[in-house]
């Protein structure tokens, strides 16, 4: 069977925001994605994450659990309780991996949680199926 990633698709036109305070992981997510051509924003903290997406709001954020100041678990609560902001698909990357923070993770709104070290077929796969997601509800 084909992965649904290596099917001719034209990712081009879907805005993606990164949010991790560790650069090199931001680095390597935008490394492992780089073959879809998104629009790909980075963010290094919850604030500035929350301001990104005010600024334009993206189709998907990749975000980060454990950050100074705001956690994405109150950014993925905040983004939940705007109406404007609400229905953004969110995958949450982390190393936190207790079945609580999993269930905390999906409680507070998260679409999807991958389990750090990322495996990168994982993150694919994911990621075309959130995108697949956003274009079922855009039709």
């Amino acid at each position: 069977m084909t992965p649904l990633y290596a099917q001719d698709h034209d990712y081009s036109a879907y805005n993606v925001l990164a949010v991790d305070d560790i650069p090199l992981n931001l680095l390597l997510v935008q490394k492992m994605l780089s073959r879809f051509n998104f629009k790909m924003r980075t963010a290094s903290g919850g604030q500035q994450a929350l301001d990104a997406v005010a600024a334009q709001k993206p189709d998907l954020i990749l975000l980060d659990l454990m950050m100074p100041g705001i956690d994405g678990f109150e950014v993925i609560k905040r983004l939940r309780e705007n109406p404007e902001t609400a229905d953004i698909q969110i995958v949450i990357l982390s190393a936190l991996n207790s079945n609580e923070d999993v269930v905390k993770g999906f409680n507070v709104g998260a679409n999807d949680f991958i389990m750090k070290p990322i495996i990168m077929e994982k993150l694919l796969t994911c990621v075309i199926t959130q995108l697949q997601i956003v274009e079922g509800k855009k039709k």
